[in-house]
């Protein structure tokens, strides 16, 4: 059965409540899921596993959806095997990754996903789609066993991706930059979602949607500025 992944880059933009600006694709996403599986492994700003469940159980509840935390189950490798869909928050991409290493839950998650059990993440829950967490903004406040991800994607994605501002003093380095700085020693495209935007895969097809155009990064090539629709192409790189 084919993979089903919606890889969003963030779940709530300026002026929405959380997932509000995602409601309809969601619900056509998770169409027959009558309760979701949530792994809040990435805990931002530090909270707790049962306050960040809410966020979600709030959000999905007005498409008639369950949620229920990974953490509370006592197997969580038979939660994800029995998984009628899951979704995974964003927070800190290496404290996320770290916790699914010391569970034993990679290759479960992979073959649940594998199955086409629909999965979504947001940001960090994004981030482990890819190959690798090397193209994370997150800060390393952990150090999780491997860098490598679930791998689900053959290739990288760069959530919340920003523009140089012009009119900014700020001397640091771009995005770009930094992603040109990962192409010296990886190889794999790297995907910049722009707040607001998601690709999703289906029946062997990636779209990416929203209403912002995307930055294509690949390894010794100039970054290209590609539109929303067929981006299927990136699924044999």
């Amino acid at each position: 059965m084919s993979k089903k992944l919606l890889i969003v880059s963030t779940s709530k933009i300026h002026g929405s409540v959380y997932m509000g600006y995602l409601k309809e694709e969601v619900a056509d996403f998770f169409g027959g899921v009558e309760e979701l599986l949530f792994i809040p492994y990435a805990r931002p700003g530090g909270i707790s596993f049962d306050a960040y469940t809410e966020l979600p159980q709030k959000a999905f509840a007005s498409l008639g959806i369950k949620v229920k935390g990974l953490h509370e189950f006592a197997d969580p490798a038979q939660a994800l095997a029995h998984a009628q869909g899951i979704f995974t928050g964003g927070g800190n991409t290496f404290l996320l990754l770290k916790t699914l290493y010391e569970l034993n839950l990679i290759e479960p998650l992979q073959q649940t996903i594998a199955k086409g059990t629909p999965y979504m993440g947001s940001s960090a829950g994004s981030n482990i789609t890819g190959l690798s967490i090397g193209t994370s903004n997150d800060m390393p406040i952990v150090y999780p066993p491997s860098f490598k991800a679930l791998g689900v994607v053959p290739f990288n994605i760069n959530p919340h991706y920003l523009d140089p501002n012009p009119s900014s003093k700020h001397q640091g380095e771009t995005r770009e930059t930094r992603i040109n700085e990962f192409h010296v020693h990886n190889s794999q495209p790297v995907v910049g979602l722009r707040e607001g935007s998601w690709l999703r895969l289906e029946n062997e097809a990636l779209e990416l949607k929203g209403e912002l155009d995307a930055r294509l990064f690949r390894a010794g090539h100039p970054p290209k500025e590609l539109p929303p629709g067929d981006w299927s192409f990136l699924l044999q790189e």
